[in-house]
């Protein structure tokens, strides 16, 4: 069932990135559009830089207090892959890549994660070692 949906997402994001783009460079232009896609570049690596070393600060804290650090965890991949999804070429993964960069978008996807992460773990695919 996963293998479906990313076999979906992997056709379907780029169909809408290019059909996006053309009809965004026919409604703007293409120079307004190449500027619209190197500014959200250049804002994605900042914002990315900027919540990063705010979740590290935020997970050493916990581990100098002796917490696992699962929020901090989270947080990290939301990061991560929202900046990954900035720096993409797109208007598509630009939104997405901002949504899980904003720390108040980002809780939704965070309960999502914790909640596949769960699963996984309910089901043995993902195993804790203590």
């Amino acid at each position: 069932m996963f293998r479906t949906y990313f076999f979906l997402l992997i056709i379907l994001v780029p169909a809408a990135e290019i059909g996006i783009l053309l009809w965004s460079g026919k409604t703007i232009g293409v120079l307004p559009t190449v500027f619209l896609i190197l500014l959200t570049g250049v804002l994605g690596t900042y914002l990315a830089k900027s919540q990063g070393l705010k979740v590290i600060r935020q997970a050493q804290q916990q581990m100098a207090y002796g917490q696992m650090p699962g929020e901090a965890i989270l947080d990290g991949i939301s990061v991560l892959v929202g900046g990954t999804l900035l720096l993409a070429p797109g208007f598509v993964t630009d939104l997405f890549g901002l949504f899980l960069l904003i720390p108040t978008t980002r809780k939704f996807f965070k309960r999502l994660l914790a909640a596949s992460f769960r699963k996984w773990m309910n089901k043995g695919t993902i195993r804790i070692i203590r």
